[in-house]
């Protein structure tokens, strides 16, 4: 078994790597906590992406 975890956008849950298809999955993540932390981490990330193109384009 891997020490790999995923969040499953199908189920709303946590899986290890024997789990629903990749497409439908974020991840890999090294520890279980970090997937469970998936979606608030992929926001966050999104947010900082968003801001630093407001500096590219000159927007701010």
């Amino acid at each position: 078994m891997s020490d790999q975890w995923w969040f499953c956008l199908k189920h709303m849950a946590v899986e290890p790597d024997e789990g629903c298809p990749n497409k439908d999955r974020l991840g890999p993540y090294e520890t279980r906590e970090a997937a469970v932390n998936a979606l608030k981490t992929a926001a966050e990330r999104n947010e900082a992406w968003k801001e630093e193109d407001k500096t590219w384009n000159g927007d701010e």
